[in-house]
């Protein structure tokens, strides 16, 4: 997976996978897959910092933490999975950690089958 920075209104735009984690496979443990990124986009010069935690503050107590699986470019939260499909349901756990997080750009990837799934998500405020 690889990023690039657009210089209009300076969003950042997932390209197509480049087939870098083909030799793992599909469907194994989603954690795989996200330490398989980290090296990736590493290999690419690609900020990336994995398993940041974030608060979730109620009536100013934190209640909580949610650690995202990636963050890159200190801008996207990506998020790794081997299920059978995204659903609404994945895609709305998306839109919350972004609530959370204070980001905007969420990228899911689904690794779970041969052809790999992937949804970008954008939180509009």
């Amino acid at each position: 997976m690889c990023f690039r920075r657009e210089t209009h209104q300076k969003n950042l735009t997932p390209l197509l996978y480049d087939g870098s984690l083909e030799d793992i496979g599909h469907g194994v443990h989603e954690k795989i897959y996200e330490n398989a990124l980290v090296v990736a986009f590493g290999l690419r010069s690609i900020p990336c910092l994995q398993q940041k935690p974030f608060d979730i503050v109620f009536k100013n107590t934190i209640v909580g933490t949610y650690i995202p699986d990636l963050i890159c470019f200190e801008q996207i939260v990506v998020d790794t999975k081997t299920i059978e499909a995204v659903t609404d349901a994945e895609r709305g756990q998306m839109i919350n950690y972004l609530k959370v997080t204070g980001l905007t750009l969420g990228l899911l990837l689904n690794f779970k089958h041969s052809r790999l799934q992937w949804e970008r998500i954008v939180l509009t405020r």
